[in-house]
Parts: C-alpha cells; structure tokens; sequence
C-alpha cells in the first residue's frame, strides 16, 4: 500500500514515482476519490466549495497530469474517472457535489479526444444511489431555516434511496468491465436510475421533469 493524497501535487508525485520505480509502467488509473459537501447554496461556506472540488475535480486533474507523459510514452492506458448520475443530473442540496462531477466528466470527454491518437483509453462511469459510507460521512453544511424543512424532506428520500440500492461491486464491475474493454464506451452508467434520469430530462418538456423531480424528492410534500 502506498500513501496517496490527491488534493497535494507531492503526494501524487510521490506516489506515481513510487509505483514506476516498482513496475516501470501504469496500465490503468481510476480516479474514483471524492466526497459530499451537502447543503444549499447559500449555506455552503466558499472554503468547502473549494476543498470539495480539490478532491472531486483537482485531484483527478493532478492524477491525470501526473500519469500521462508515462501513458502516452508506451502508447496504452486507460482511464476512468467516476463521475456521478448527480453530474448529469443536479440535485438541489447537492449543488457543489453536482457541479464537481458535472466538471469532471466533461474533462473526461475533452480528454477522451486529446488523448485518442496517443492509443490512451478514457471513459467514465456514472453512478447512482449506491451503498456505502459515502453518506454517512458527508460533511453537511448548518441548515438555515428557510431551507430547513425542504431540505429535510430531500435528506430523508435520499436516505431511502440509499438503504433500497446496491452495493459498491456494481460499480467495481463496470470498471473492470471498461478496463477490459477494447474499444470502451465513454459513458457507463451503473443503476437503473443512471440510465433512466439523464434519458428523462433530455427528451421530456423541462416544467415536466423538473416537476418530476420535486415529487420524486418530496420537496413540497408537507406530508413526508
């Protein structure tokens, strides 16, 4: 095991340094580091915002520096960074964490045609509800109270939403699966909801969908 902070440049320096002193080559990098930074808008404080992107979006883009001249060097690689159903479909309370994986996966797509003639693989894989400790350990802002009682309502659906998905191996597979890939596509949606969501709000009116959402989320649901 090697000692890994994607949000410092000597870590990662470290790190990349260290592996290709042991092996001579990196075959696959999976940039999947990245948290919660819940609330409104208004109630996340600036400092967060940015140490949320330093980890969601920066310490891909240090990863990815750091491991392309070895990549484009050998002509072979692969990467994949995890973006998230919240990328491509933003939740409100989940402002920042949306925008941080909406960044990502259009680098991910830039990346994926400036890398192409050089023989490196690039795709994402988009999660969404999945089983872990992910929520349990976000870092969620103080309430104010005129969000207070929509944002409880958000809280306690995604909660449900949580104890009713499936386990991180999902998306384990759909990595292997993309790492094993001869030609993998650019997006790999994992869940249901990944494949249904992004479909829904690009083919269905906007006041439908956004409609939708509010009701899916319970947001004006005094009731719940």
């Amino acid at each position: 095991m090697l000692e890994l902070d994607v949000t410092s440049s000597a870590s990662v320096r470290a790190c990349v340094a260290a592996i290709l002193a042991q092996t001579g080559r990196i075959d696959v990098l999976v940039n999947n580091a990245g948290y919660l930074a819940s609330g409104a808008v208004e109630e996340v404080s600036l400092e967060e915002v940015k140490a949320e992107f330093e980890t969601n979006f920066f310490g891909a883009v240090r990863m990815i520096q750091a491991v392309l001249p070895v990549m484009r060097a050998r002509t072979s690689g692969t990467i994949v960074n995890i973006t998230s159903l919240a990328g491509l479909v933003p939740l409100p309370f989940w402002g920042y964490y949306s925008a941080s994986k909406a960044a990502l996966e259009s680098l991910t797509e830039t990346l994926r045609e400036e890398l192409r003639p050089f023989g490196v693989q690039v795709s994402a894989v988009e999660p969404g509800s999945i089983k872990t400790p992910f929520y349990a350990v976000d870092r969620r802002a103080a309430s104010m109270p005129e969000y207070a009682a929509r944002r409880s309502r958000f809280e306690k659906a995604m909660k449900q939403f949580e104890g009713k998905a499936p386990g991180p191996e999902v998306v384990a597979q759909c990595v292997s699966r993309v790492v094993n890939a001869r030609a993998p596509a650019f997006q790999n949606p994992v869940t249901l909801e990944a494949y249904l969501f992004p479909w829904l709000r690009r083919w269905f009116p906007r006041s439908w969908f956004e409609r939708g959402r509010r009701s899916n989320f319970h947001l004006d649901d005094t009731r719940f």
